[in-house]
């Protein structure tokens, strides 16, 4: 077992171990990665003996121990344990009748109770104002629905460890369309929604055209309202810029890589958008740590390849053993199998090959690795089809009849917000968010602090003034304007609101080619940053065929979750000790 970071132990007792009946925790981390190994292997019984079981219990158990690869959240929570829910990522049903609303509701509360985020399109509810003839009164809209949605995920913990997730989207055509673009204004309102604009190819031509823009009433198609696509366009972007929402799920770019579209379309993702499904449709989630996948200063592609067959065996393991919250999501879930390989880790493995993030070199070799995983990842999928057959809706999807595959989807980039914390790595496909900065509302409220490793390690091993140079990143969280330091390295260790919002998008794009359901990826833009910054970047994800857009600018007007730099220094922290 690897030796884990002072910030994993915490997360780790407070959110993932096991509790006695005293609230302590009475299971170590090697004792909590061999339970979920274990529970996860149990499903290899269906087509070996206990032999079989016993040889994936070992090899599921050494890639966790070594934080080579770790699954999301909820199945190291839940897994064999009462709860049984392992899936992190489920898209509801949302249709236009009060029954059907608050049906959905509580499906939503009891998949938060186990650990799970829930997605929503709201699209299919009236307008505001619309007449309701069974009880001669007047619809209040989907927002109005959203915001008891809102109140009761505040309600009902994650896990019992954090407040519901969710993704609420409602497309551009709704008649309510101008009232959702605005809904995050003002602090506290949907504090518990990700929301996003539901985009299609025909309003984005509308925009570029300057064209007007139909609201359609979503039960009679009529037009209820025609505005300026334009005018529309811009009530998105500065509404993103000044508030982070909303973002943008391109829908048919979405529907055109649907691996089964004789089923319907997908409308709707989860809550950080890296999972569109279909209605009911839930994906377990896991990540490579690719910091562990570099020798002698390249990649590991032997060890980078043994690692992803054990984790897409991993997953779908998962979706043997998985307890789900009603038959509906167990059909469409056994019948399509989607699971989603991602990667965190990523910044850490570029700095330790020399690459700069925000170079072409870096943007080819994301291309080159994702590329890599995804033909891997295929190839364990095809191999598991040989004997345990495909996923029972192939002969509908777009690999019938030619590539038998277990596994609708294989890949997917999350954000990997706690699990990269356990692994001690920087989050998902992300640069480094700072050297030096406090991660808010965690483990109740509470803050973690963290202090990049490799760059402690380049100052000590380069016995440069470590001492004045950690004093100014303790205040600031970047390097850049250390001059003791080599050019290379300040630019080889550059930070995330350093980085131009251009290459953020260039990685997500590049990564996007190769990942069969989405990247989730923030796009970190400075204070100073303007509307045409975001209007740029929103058409530009479009065009290169991102499946989806955030932006994020540094101090906006909502609660922040990392904050540069460790006000009132923290020469005495452990995570700041040097080995």
């Amino acid at each position: 077992m690897v030796k884990l970071a002072d910030n994993a132990l915490m997360v780790l007792k407070e959110r993932y171990l096991q509790k006695g009946t005293s609230g302590s925790a009475d299971e170590t981390p090697e004792e909590l990665f061999r339970r979920v190994a274990r529970g996860i292997a149990a499903a290899e019984r269906k087509w070996g003996g206990e032999k079989e079981v016993n040889n994936w219990t070992e090899s599921f158990f050494e890639v966790m121990k070594r934080l080579a690869f770790l699954p999301n959240s909820p199945t190291l929570m839940n897994t064999g344990t009462v709860a049984g829910q392992l899936s992190a990522c489920f898209v509801l049903p949302v249709v236009d009748s009060l029954e059907s609303i608050f049906s959905t509701l509580k499906q939503a509360a009891l998949i938060h109770q186990k650990g799970g985020g829930t997605g929503f399109n709201f699209s299919q509810l009236r307008p505001k104002g619309d007449p309701v003839y069974t009880s001669g009164g007047y619809a209040s809209g989907p927002v109005s629905f959203m915001k008891i949605f809102d109140a009761a995920s505040a309600h009902v913990k994650q896990g019992g460890k954090r407040s519901g997730a969710n993704m609420g989207i409602l497309n551009a055509d709704h008649p309510d369309i101008e009232e959702f673009i605005s809904a995050k204004k003002g602090l506290g309102n949907l504090q518990n929604f990700n929301i996003s604009v539901g985009i299609t190819d025909a309003f984005m031509k509308a925009v570029y055209g300057n064209a007007p823009w139909d609201l359609i009433h979503p039960n009679n198609r009529k037009v209820i309202k025609t505005l300026e696509s334009g005018n529309l366009w811009n009530q998105i972007v500065e509404n993103a810029l000044l508030y982070g929402d909303p973002g943008l799920i391109f829908l048919d770019t979405i529907h055109s890589k649907n691996p089964t579209p004789g089923l319907g379309k997908i409308n709707a993702t989860n809550p950080c958008g890296e999972v569109p499904l279909m209605p009911y449709e839930s994906c377990n989630l896991g990540s490579i740590n690719l910091s562990k996948m570099t020798i002698g200063g390249s990649v590991d592609w032997f060890g980078l390849e043994k690692t992803i067959d054990i984790a897409i065996r991993f997953l779908d393991d998962v979706i043997e053993v998985n307890q789900y919250p009603n038959p509906k999501i167990r059909k469409i879930t056994y019948r399509n199998r989607k699971i989603g390989l991602g990667v965190m880790g990523w910044a850490e493995m570029l700095i330790k090959l020399g690459i700069p993030y925000d170079t072409q070199e870096a943007v080819e070799l994301a291309s080159r690795l994702m590329h890599f995983i995804q033909e891997k990842s295929k190839a364990s999928s095809r191999s598991l089809a040989m004997i345990r057959g495909p996923f029972p809706n192939w002969e509908k999807s777009i690999y019938y009849p030619n590539e038998p595959l277990r596994n609708a989807t294989c890949t997917s980039i999350a954000p990997t917000g706690t699990i990269s914390v356990i692994a001690d790595t920087s989050s998902s496909i992300e640069p480094l968010f700072a050297l030096a900065y406090q991660r808010m509302h965690v483990l109740n409220d509470d803050t973690l602090t963290t202090v990049n490793r490799q760059f402690l390690d380049y100052l000590y091993e380069h016995h440069h003034d470590v001492n004045s140079i950690l004093e100014s990143v303790f205040e600031k969280g970047t390097c850049d304007d250390i001059t003791s330091l080599p050019t290379p390295i300040r630019s080889l260790f550059k930070t995330a609101l350093e980085i131009s919002p251009e290459w953020h998008l260039k990685h997500q794009v590049a990564f996007q080619r190769y990942t069969d359901n989405a990247v989730s990826k923030t796009i970190n833009l400075p204070e100073s940053a303007s509307h045409n910054v975001v209007d740029e970047l929103y058409k530009m994800a479009w065009e290169h065929k991102a499946k989806g857009i955030t932006v994020f600018r540094n101090s906006p007007k909502g609660k922040k979750v990392l904050n540069l730099g460790v006000k009132g220094g923290i020469k005495g922290c452990k995570v700041c000790t040097h080995p």
